[in-house]
């Protein structure tokens, strides 16, 4: 009888072994190698910006390397793909470029932007700003919207692509306001910049670090920035909200995303490091420079914000009659 409990013994404890030796693994400390960061976009911009100064300091952290890999294409897709279909083990993240929300209005998307990630943290915000041609006979908001209503179609305004923030943010402003604007598509800020520069359309919602050089020479008239808040580098260029547009709220954003079903004591170490990272002086001063406000926040708030730009960009998507080219 001892000789048989003896054997059932060792059976089970060999049974056991593997299950053991998972549960040390799955508890081995995180992170115990590299961490992928994937920027859907080519180098360069905001959002591989933001990234880069994140993953250093975050890498510095954390004690493993978060190594950034740039996967541009598809409007952001090809890259957000990539981590959906990722292992939900923490070594994997994404942040993703400003059309991240929009997209699903557009586009019949391979993954779920809201159940396919887990949030982590709102990483950046990147105000835009109103200008105009110095020759266009306006110096406010409120002028602009009635030279806009005076001659229905005859104002033009550039945007960097369909779908972008920009091309968003004036027909949301061409709602808003009752105007009638007429959007003139680039592939890029850059571009639409130029043809602004030349004359050759007349107002564009554009990124602070995009013109803020033409703003200070006199190249280009600053009437509004699209934030609820005025920004420090712009103190003396009012809200568009403020401009007798309330409401008016448009910025790009940058945030950091996991798969679904990461750990959640993982997700609470990345949002605690990296909002630990984000209100560093230096930190703060190096995304200032770009233009974009350092984040934060807990990962619920940054789900609950997502949903909310889904949402809004829908209702502007529908309201405008936009389709995906």
């Amino acid at each position: 009888m001892n000789t048989r409990r003896t054997l059932l013994t060792r059976w089970l404890l060999a049974a056991c072994l593997p299950v053991l030796a998972s549960a040390t693994m799955a508890q081995e400390a995180y992170p115990a190698k590299p961490i992928r960061l994937v920027v859907p976009v080519a180098a360069g911009g905001g959002t591989d910006y933001t990234a880069r100064v994140i993953a250093e300091k975050l890498g510095a952290a954390l004690g493993q390397p978060v190594v950034v890999e740039n996967r541009p294409g598809g409007s952001g897709n090809i890259g957000v793909q990539v981590v959906a279909n990722a292992p939900a083990d923490g070594y994997t993240l994404v942040m993703p470029i400003t059309s991240f929300p929009i997209n699903p209005s557009l586009q019949k998307l391979p993954f779920d932007t809201v159940k396919d990630f887990a949030p982590i943290v709102l990483s950046g915000v990147l105000p835009l700003v109103l200008v105009v041609h110095p020759k266009m006979p306006v110096n406010s908001v409120g002028e602009l919207i009635a030279l806009a209503k005076l001659k229905p179609g005859t104002v033009n305004y550039a945007n960097s692509g369909n779908g972008t923030t920009a091309h968003l943010a004036g027909e949301l402003f061409n709602t808003m306001t009752g105007t009638k604007m007429v959007g003139v598509g680039y592939k890029g800020g850059a571009p639409a910049v130029n043809d602004l520069l030349g004359g050759h359309v007349q107002v564009y919602f554009a990124t602070i670090p995009s013109v803020i050089q033409h703003i200070e020479a006199g190249t280009l008239k600053a009437l509004a920035v699209t934030s609820t808040q005025r920004v420090a580098e712009l103190s003396q260029v009012p809200t568009v909200a403020e401009s007798g547009v309330p409401g008016f709220d448009v910025t790009a954003w940058f945030g950091l995303f996991a798969p679904a079903k990461t750990p959640r004591p993982v997700i609470e170490l990345l949002n605690r490091e990296t909002v630990r990272i984000l209100a560093l002086p230096d930190v703060r001063e190096k995304m200032a420079a770009h233009g974009i406000q350092a984040g934060g926040g807990t990962p619920e708030a940054l789900g609950q914000f997502l949903g909310s730009e889904i949402d809004k960009w829908a209702k502007v998507v529908r309201d405008a009659g936009i389709r995906a080219q």
